[in-house]
């Protein structure tokens, strides 16, 4: 009920959305008469205000059409690579016609980035995956939204999460490939890896792994504390909602994304107020450049997803109660996760001196479970003054981060070469 009743508030807002923008746009607009009325700025901004409050924010376009490298423009083609029910895997393919970039990009490492479902969409990782385009080819897990999958394609638990990672590495191909996740997929990825390492599968080269709670027992944060102050089955039936009918998953249990960006602002309400009226201030002073780096980010923070309930649960109970992972006890699918297991690939763990989602050890936990991997092919990095976001993305990413996720590549490249040599 919950969930419908969402949906009547967002089609009462709507039109007034609408109606806000369009009078913004009348009172702001330079070739507009009606911008020259007294007071017609300070009208414009409060109702720019209430548009971007009351609009309903879509899925964004990573938007990647060019990046410049190896001394030339280089042209990007998004395309997906392949798809599932719940997730599509997209890459990133750079084209040239200078004949030596085109021979540079061919020999350089493939990298699938591993994005979080966790509320917001892969977008969120556009500043890693144009960082990573510079001398990578790259590969991106884009979730779908559960309102959007249709009941009959079944559930989907943490287990199947694990299988498509598994799914998406075999498709790439493992002994070329270096994975990087981000936040929350570090669980399910160790697990992939574990459990094809210990079949004998081949495994990727490396793996990098950002901010994610691979033992959340350690640093806990204010999202650690929720986990194991309420039971199970409180999260079932205080956030967990059936999809309306006006969606093609209608009857589907999520945690809709709207419940989660409640929870995003709550973390922090006097931050995000104060960002709002600082936007409608530099709106006044006619500061445009901050007020556009403003819409830029609300426009991917406001942009939400529904998770599917079943896999929320398991996470919950799987990740943050019971903490089968860092204890030896997880089994996916009948098969128990042994991360000792994996050998042949290296590991780089990254955490932000700050970071208020997944503390700091919690990433660094992972060391303790490889213990297959030799010291000399395991490295861990906090990097100073980073949040949780300024490992993935910002100048702190591009400067500091990035220079050393990409190094650590290209060692994990050549100790390979020299152990097959």
């Amino acid at each position: 009920m919950l969930y419908q009743l969402h949906e009547w508030q967002r089609a009462f807002l709507g039109p007034l959305s609408h109606y806000a923008e369009a009078s913004a746009r009348m009172l702001s607009e330079p070739s507009s008469p009606f911008s020259q009325f007294p007071g017609a700025q300070r009208m414009a901004a409060g109702y720019e205000l209430i548009h971007r409050l009351g609009k309903d924010y879509e899925k964004p376009e990573f938007g990647i059409h060019s990046i410049s490298a190896h001394g030339n423009e280089i042209a990007i083609v998004e395309r997906v690579a392949m798809e599932t029910p719940f997730c599509q895997l997209r890459r990133f393919k750079r084209f040239s016609d200078d004949p030596d970039t085109i021979e540079k990009m061919k020999n350089e490492p493939v990298v699938l980035v591993v994005a979080p479902l966790s509320g917001h969409h892969a977008t969120l990782l556009r500043d890693t995956v144009r960082a990573l385009l510079l001398d990578h080819k790259v590969y991106i897990t884009d979730w779908i939204d559960a309102r959007m999958v249709p009941a009959s394609a079944g559930p989907f638990h943490l287990d199947d999460y694990v299988a498509t990672i598994e799914q998406f590495i075999r498709f790439i191909g493992a002994e070329s490939l270096h994975v990087i996740s981000v936040c929350q997929p570090t669980v399910p990825v160790l697990a992939a890896i574990s459990l094809m390492a210990a079949r004998g599968e081949a495994t990727p080269r490396s793996m990098t792994m950002m901010g994610g709670p691979i033992d959340p027992r350690r640093s806990p944060t204010s999202v650690n504390n929720l986990a194991t102050k309420q039971p199970l089955s409180w999260f079932q039936g205080n956030v967990i909602h059936t999809v309306p009918t006006n969606y093609p998953g209608h009857g589907r249990e999520v945690y809709p994304g709207f419940l989660q960006h409640a929870g995003f602002i709550a973390m922090n309400p006097n931050r995000h107020l104060n960002s709002h009226w600082d936007f409608y201030l530099n709106l006044l002073r006619g500061d445009l450049d901050d007020a556009q780096s403003h819409r830029k980010f609300y426009d991917e923070y406001n942009a939400v997803l529904d998770m599917p309930a079943e896999y929320y649960l398991d996470t919950i109970s799987t990740v943050f109660q019971q903490f089968l992972l860092p204890r030896g006890l997880w089994d996916v699918n009948g098969e128990r996760v042994d991360p000792s297991a994996i050998k042949r690939t290296s590991l780089l763990t990254i955490e932000g001196e700050l970071d208020d989602i997944s503390g700091i050890g919690q990433t660094e936990a992972a060391h303790d479970l490889c213990t297959g991997i030799p010291s000399s092919r395991r490295v861990h990095r906090v990097i100073e003054g980073a949040g949780h976001y300024g490992i993935f993305s910002g100048r702190r990413w591009r400067e500091v981060v990035y220079p050393q996720v990409r190094d650590f590549i290209r060692r994990s490249e050549v100790a390979l070469v020299s152990k097959r040599a």
